[in-house]
């Protein structure tokens, strides 16, 4: 649940002229990402012997240990990978994350899932549209976002302990705010990306960007799921 791309100043004019290539792998493989997630987590929701996987602490805290790593690597490092490891990388991240979000299909019911998926979906199409209209910087609210994410992360983690159904609820719509807003902000930094990237390291450039869109609509998705399934409970 962190941000990954720096926060320079943008340059709304400037960047819109280079943009094309970048945004389009940006996107499709954000896309890719989702989907070897759903599709991973699918898979080990209905095959009994993988979901036993997904049910042991330890083999759930294996698996999120080499996602942290390959995020920060993805993030800090990628300029110093080949696009074939860059790719490889993203593709063994986004399978690791279904393998350990798979229990949502034996937590929630398809209603809420479908209307989680269709309201992030929606959601995440609004925000990119913001960022790609608007003339405002973004990026010098980046200090406000990374404050509000560590203040997020916290009480996540205070709330295992807690156990409160209302401070759930208001830290799911905390959520939806700060992950929409993160989403017009990512997408601002993307464009800037392109102003200093060239077609040596636009495959790395893409995943980068991929990466950090990716987050934010996991994380939006989990913050609607949380609301959907507490209004249907």
């Amino acid at each position: 649940m962190t941000n990954f791309l720096g926060a320079q100043p943008y340059d709304h004019v400037g960047a819109q002229s280079e943009i094309r290539p970048l945004i389009r792998g940006v996107y499709a493989w954000m896309t890719v990402g989702l989907l070897v997630t759903a599709f991973v987590a699918y898979l080990v929701s209905s095959s009994p012997t993988l979901l036993a996987l997904a049910l042991n602490p330890a083999v759930v805290i294996v698996a999120i240990i080499v996602e942290l790593v390959l995020v920060f690597v993805l993030s800090g490092a990628i300029n110093r990978l080949s696009a074939g490891m860059a790719m490889l990388m993203f593709l063994v991240y986004a399978a690791l994350n279904g393998f350990t979000l798979s229990l949502i299909f034996i937590t929630y019911n398809i209603g809420t899932l479908t209307l989680a998926f269709f309201t992030t979906a929606a959601t995440f199409a609004a925000m990119t549209l913001i960022a790609f209209t608007t003339d405002i910087d973004l990026s010098r609210y980046s200090t406000y976002f990374m404050m509000g994410l560590i203040g997020l992360m916290i009480a996540l983690v205070v709330n295992i302990f807690l156990q409160s159904s209302g401070l759930d609820f208001i830290l799911s719509i905390v959520g939806v705010l700060l992950f929409s807003a993160l989403t017009a902000y990512d997408t601002q930094r993307i464009q800037q990306l392109a102003a200093g990237s060239d077609d040596n390291t636009l495959t790395q450039m893409s995943i980068r960007g991929a990466l950090a869109l990716y987050l934010d609509v996991i994380n939006l998705f989990f913050s609607f799921l949380r609301i959907f399934d507490r209004r249907q409970r």
